[in-house]
């Protein structure tokens, strides 16, 4: 297999920050190398082994050993196993095992042949449904893994590691700060700004050493000290928004001890230094942040909780079955809605090219759409669809790319965040669309075909974001 650039797996484990710059990455069944020459590339410490086209490399340990789509192609159930505990071995921080997901053979010719395929050119393919790949690591590892994306995951033998994955994938919304123009802050805003940073993603003062060396001599060389600075911009923050800062980081730290729950919850001195000091400050103690992030997850699992907290959210599309939010707002939902929809991705792991989500209010599920023209496009149709059963605890697949009707959005303004920079002009083409009667049937309007059917029968036409008369 020839490939030009990183394999899902690795840009997965860079991207997600699980493969640090300075960790060695050792590929077991590096095929042909084209992970480890991009890697060597990038600066990484990167060697490999492969049956066939290195077979007399030497099999080392590295912090970061990747299994990329190799125990798809072991035919035999017990070597399969085999590969994947040896490669754990290796592993002294972090294992990424990847393998195709039985959605991805519907278009392959073959016969069965053990619990797998025999392709027409003769190799082997097993395919797993996530949960059942899953599993199966997990039964032979004797260690959960955790979902990095459909068919990806990874296995952690580092609990910081763990944990600082969990938490960077808490999703996160801090409104634009409005500084009081009555202090005297100007002169020295540039200094100041790793400390405003700090404080606006902590929502508390910084402890000796959390800063940067270089940011704090800069700000110490301003002020005197980390607390004479703090305390100018306590004054040119508003209480309210102070207040707001407040909530928002107790929010996300409440989602993150939440989502411990499904992997083995870390003791308090466990934790991070910096996360450890955002929960005593904030909550006063580890105990109480796990009691209040244990109620919220409970609450996650109740319908009613769920179908009212949608239908109170400031964001999102609402229709009758579910709502609707861009990627982008989700740090905006409510808690218990980002706790709903952070359930499903422990099981799906994050969706690539994913830019919308659809949270059922009717029954436990959430998808996973993506518009790839949702920018670009005035009325993006849909590509694909991933969607997570909470009750079944499966993952399904739907392309629509070979559609001759897909699916297709209107009202784009209303999947977005309040302060997002689009609003406007979607919002402009709504109004427009409106006043030409575009939307008097929008049981008709919900697909492409159907939707170039009310233009034509309105004599307008959309150009960009504008609606303009046909000729």
């Amino acid at each position: 297999m020839t490939r030009v650039g990183l394999s899902r797996p690795v840009s997965s484990a860079i991207g997600d920050g699980v493969l640090k710059p300075s960790w060695t990455v050792f590929d077991f069944g590096c095929g042909r190398g084209h992970d480890l020459r991009t890697l060597r590339e990038l600066g990484y410490t990167a060697d490999g082994w492969d049956p066939h086209f290195q077979p007399d490399s030497t099999l080392i340990a590295a912090d970061v050993v990747n299994l990329g789509y190799v125990v798809n192609v072991i035919e035999d159930p017990s070597e399969r196993a085999s590969t994947l505990q040896h490669a754990w071995e290796l592993a002294t921080r972090v294992l990424v095992v990847s393998g195709r997901l039985k959605w991805e053979a519907r278009d392959l010719a073959g016969s069965s042949f053990g619990d797998g395929i025999r392709t027409r050119i003769g190799t082997f393919q097993k395919f797993f449904d996530q949960a059942e790949l899953a599993e199966w690591i997990s039964s032979t590892l004797g260690v959960r893994p955790l979902a990095a994306a459909p068919g990806i995951f990874y296995v952690f033998r580092d609990s910081a590691t763990e944990q600082d994955f969990l938490n960077n994938r808490i999703y996160s919304y801090r409104p634009r700060i409005r500084l009081d123009p009555r202090v005297r802050y100007e002169q020295h805003a540039e200094d100041l700004a790793p400390l405003l940073a700090f404080l606006t993603d902590h929502a508390r003062p910084p402890r000796p050493g959390e800063l940067l060396p270089s940011d704090e001599t800069q700000v110490c060389r301003a002020m005197g000290s980390l607390r004479a600075a703090a305390g100018l911009i306590r004054q040119v923050i508003e209480d309210a928004q102070w207040e707001d800062l407040i909530r928002r980081r107790k929010d996300e730290l409440l989602i993150y001890v939440a989502l411990s729950r499904f992997t083995s919850r870390p003791k308090f001195t466990q934790l991070g230094a910096g996360l450890a000091a955002d929960i005593r400050t904030l909550f006063g103690t580890y105990r109480e942040a796990c009691r209040r992030a244990d109620k919220l997850l409970l609450a996650a699992g109740n319908p009613v909780s769920v179908y009212l907290a949608a239908r109170g959210s400031d964001v999102g599309k609402q229709t009758p079955t579910a709502l609707y939010v861009h990627v982008s707002a989700l740090g905006e939902l409510p808690p218990l809605l980002q706790v709903y929809e952070a359930c499903a991705r422990i099981l799906s792991g994050s969706v690539p090219d994913a830019n919308l989500i659809k949270l059922s209010v009717v029954e436990p599920q959430v998808s996973y759409l993506s518009y790839p023209r949702f920018d670009r496009d005035a009325h993006p149709t849909l590509e694909s669809s991933t969607t997570v059963s909470l009750r079944s605890l499966t993952v399904g697949f739907r392309d629509y790319r070979r559609s001759g009707n897909p699916p297709l959005l209107h009202r784009k303004e209303e999947f977005l965040g309040a302060e997002d920079g689009r609003r406007d002009l979607y919002s402009r083409l709504t109004r427009s669309e409106m006043r030409a009667g575009l939307y008097k049937h929008p049981e008709k309007i919900g697909n492409l075909q159907g939707w170039q059917a009310s233009l034509e029968d309105a004599g307008v036409a959309v150009r960009g974001h504008r609606l303009v008369r046909r000729r």
